[in-house]
Formats: C-alpha cells, sequence, structure tokens
C-alpha cells in the first residue's frame, strides 16, 4: 500500500496542474500510449519509411513490446492496485485494477530511447516527463509507480539500444546513434 507521502504528491500534482486543458492532452496521451500501440505504429512508420535500417526499426518496435510485456508481467506479481483516496480523481478509465509499475511509462521510454537511437534525436526529455505526469494528473499511478515504469523501460531500451549502435548499416554506417 503506498504511503501518506505519496498521496499527497498525487494530489498535488492533480491540484496544480490539473486544468481541463490538461486533461483533455493527458487523455489522448493514455489513449496513445494504452498498450503501447501508438509507439508500435510509430516503429511500423520507421520501418516503412527507413528501408536501409528497417531490420532496426523492427528490432526496437520489438523493444518497445517487450518492455510493455515485461511490465504488465510486473503488475501481475506485485499486484498493486491502483489510487483509490478521497484526495485523488481519477479521469480516464484503466483495461486493469493493477498499477505497479505505469506499462505506459515503462513503453514510453523504452521508445524514447531506442527511436532516438534511429532518429540521432535525445527524445527521453522531450516524451517521457510529459507521459509520466499524465498518468498522475488522471489519477491512475502513484509517483514510484512511473518512475519504475520509466527505469524498467529505460533498461530494456538501453539494452536493445546498445544492440542497435553496436551493428553496421549496409553502407559501413552506424544503424543508431548515440545522444
Amino acid at each position: 500500500m503506498p504511503d501518506s507521502k505519496e498521496i499527497a504528491v498525487l494530489a498535488s500534482v492533480q491540484g496544480a496542474i490539473a486544468t481541463p486543458a490538461v486533461l483533455k492532452v493527458a487523455r489522448g496521451m493514455s489513449f496513445f500510449g494504452e498498450h503501447s500501440l501508438g509507439w508500435l505504429a510509430v516503429g511500423a512508420v520507421g520501418a516503412a519509411v527507413d528501408r536501409e535500417r528497417r531490420k532496426d526499426w523492427m528490432v526496437a518496435t520489438g523493444a518497445v513490446f517487450a518492455a510493455h510485456a515485461a511490465s504488465v508481467v510486473v503488475k501481475r506479481v506485485v499486484r498493486r492496485t491502483r489510487p483509490d483516496h478521497e484526495t485523488v480523481q481519477v479521469h480516464v478509465g484503466t483495461p486493469s485494477k493493477l498499477s505497479f509499475p505505469s506499462a505506459h511509462a515503462t513503453s514510453t521510454t523504452a521508445a524514447a530511447v531506442v527511436y532516438g537511437a534511429l532518429t540521432g534525436r535525445r527524445l527521453s526529455p522531450m516524451l517521457v516527463p510529459p507521459m509520466l505526469l499524465s498518468r498522475m494528473v488522471l489519477g491512475v499511478h502513484y509517483p514510484s509507480d512511473v518512475v519504475a515504469g520509466s527505469v524498467l523501460g529505460a533498461a530494456i531500451g538501453g539494452i536493445v539500444r546498445r544492440k542497435l549502435n553496436g551493428r553496421k548499416g549496409s553502407h559501413g554506417q552506424q544503424s543508431g546513434r548515440s545522444d
């Protein structure tokens, strides 16, 4: 069971930024990240557009799926329930009552790490904090849920990123770039 500090942080985040506009964006992010489908679609587009590195995009997309699957396994082992406190408002439905770790945080972080390797962009600072905050704004995750999910996604993404960075492309170039 989460301690009162986590509930206080969650309620504070909601109180500080849960405006109607922010809630609308957070719901859109929730829909995009559900079952990692939005990130899988991004990987499919990358594979379709970047034909020279299609295999790398497929490996990266597989890493995003694997990260999501790992978070689901951990959820089923830990069995921590979602926030249920009078100071926390829930603003979106969820496919399960389990919260630890956040699958949205896991797949988003993994996607930022591996897709960043393929695009040569530092995607984590742009993608990860908004997704983590959105899960708390919506009232479906505790702070430790999103942090743990992000750590899990970074670990899986980092392992695959190292493999992508170590592979040579068909023209002798690195298939992935470092940030």
